[in-house]
C-alpha cells in the first residue's frame, strides 16, 4: 500500500517546546493530521495550538513520559495507516513528504521510511556493513535516527507480539531498539534520499532549561546505552561495552571534583548515576527538575 496525505498522520512529542515546535508544524502540509503529545502537561499550550491549527490534536500526558512512551501514546490515537514520527526541532523540506509518498509507490514492503538529513556530515542512518547505495533512489539501512521516521502501522500491527517503542527507554536509543527489532523480523528500513529534513539537534526544549536538560541527557544516555546492550546482547557483553565509559566517567568526575568545576562534575556524576542504575536493573527514573 502506498502512502497518501489522507492515510498519513504525524506524531510530535513535545516538552517545553513552545518556542520551536511551530517551525516544525508549519513545514507539514495542512491536509495532514498532526498529533502533538505534550509531556509538559501545558493546558495553555494545548488551547493555543489547537485553536491556531485545524489539523492538530494535542494530547496532554499526566506525567513526563519521555520519547518512547510519548510516541506510543500518539500512535494509539491514530486511525491512519502510516505515522510520521518527528521531533519538535526539525523542519521538513517543501517536497519531503511528497518524495516519501512517491518512493512508497515503488517499494513492495517496508516497515520504516525516513527522510535524509540535510547535514551530510551527520547522517541520520546506519548502513549494513559495506553496503553501497544510490542517492537517487531509496536504499536499505540498518537503522534510522528517531527525529524523523515514518512507520507503516498497518503492516507492523500485524506482527506477532510486537510493540512499537520500548517504554523502558525514557530518552535515547528507543529508535535503535525499534529498528533492531524490525531487522530481526526481516522488515525493511529505507532512507528516501530525495526527501530532505533539517534537524537542529538538541534544541527541542526551551534554552532556558539548558543546564538541567544537559544533566538529564547525560544520565539517560548512559542508562539507555547499558540497557540497550543488555537487552540485545546480554549482561556480560553490555558491561564490556560500557567499561571504558565507566572508567572514563569516574576519572573525569574525580578530576572535576578536585578542580572545583561544578558544572562538569555534575555531568559526570549524572553519567555514573545513570550507568550504575542501569547496571543494577533499576528503571530509567531520572526526570529533569525544571522551575518555571
Amino acid at each position: 500500500m502506498s502512502i497518501s496525505r489522507q492515510n498519513l498522520s504525524v506524531v510530535i512529542v513535545s516538552f517545553k517546546s513552545e518556542y520551536i515546535i511551530e517551525k516544525c508544524i508549519n513545514s507539514i502540509n495542512k491536509e495532514i493530521k498532526i498529533i502533538v503529545v505534550d509531556n509538559s502537561n501545558n493546558q495553555k499550550f494545548k488551547k493555543y495550538i489547537e485553536n491556531k491549527y485545524n489539523n492538530i490534536k494535542c494530547i496532554l500526558s499526566s506525567e513526563n513520559l519521555g520519547m518512547g512512551a510519548g510516541n506510543n501514546l500518539g500512535i494509539k490515537n491514530i486511525t491512519n495507516d502510516f505515522a510520521l514520527i518527528l521531533n519538535p526541532d526539525v523542519a521538513l523540506d517543501n517536497k519531503a513528504i511528497d518524495e516519501i509518498i512517491n518512493a512508497s509507490k515503488d517499494l513492495d514492503t517496508f516497515g520504516i521510511l525516513a527522510p535524509i538529513s540535510d547535514k551530510t556530515q551527520y547522517p541520520n542512518y546506519k548502513l549494513f556493513k559495506d553496503d553501497d547505495f544510490d542517492l537517487n533512489k531509496p536504499f536499505k539501512v540498518k537503522s534510522v535516527d528517531g527525529f524523523a521516521m515514518l512507520l507503516n502501522l498497518k503492516r507492523l500491527k500485524k506482527l506477532k507480539d510486537f510493540i512499537f517503542f520500548d517504554e523502558n527507554f525514557f530518552l535515547y536509543l528507543e529508535n535503535d531498539d525499534l529498528c533492531k527489532e524490525l531487522i530481526n523480523r526481516k522488515e525493511n528500513i529505507y532512507i528516501v534520499p530525495k526527501s530532505k529534513i533539517n534537524h537542529l539537534g538538541g534544541k527541542a526544549v526551551d534554552i532556558k532549561y539548558k543546564d538541567e536538560i544537559e544533566l538529564c541527557r547525560n544520565w539517560h544516555w548512559m542508562w539507555s546505552k547499558f540497557y540497550f546492550n543488555k537487552k540485545h546482547y546480554g549482561f556480560i557483553k553490555a558491561f564490556i561495552n560500557i567499561f571504558y565509559n565507566l572508567v572514563s566517567a569516574k576519572i573525569k568526575f574525580v578530576y572535576y571534583l578536585i578542580t572545583f568545576n561544578n558544572h562538569k562534575r555534575k555531568i559526570y556524576q549524572m553519567r555514573l548515576s545513570g550507568l550504575f542504575n542501569s547496571i543494577l536493573g533499576r528503571r530509567s527514573f531520572y526526570r529533569p527538575k525544571l522551575n518555571d
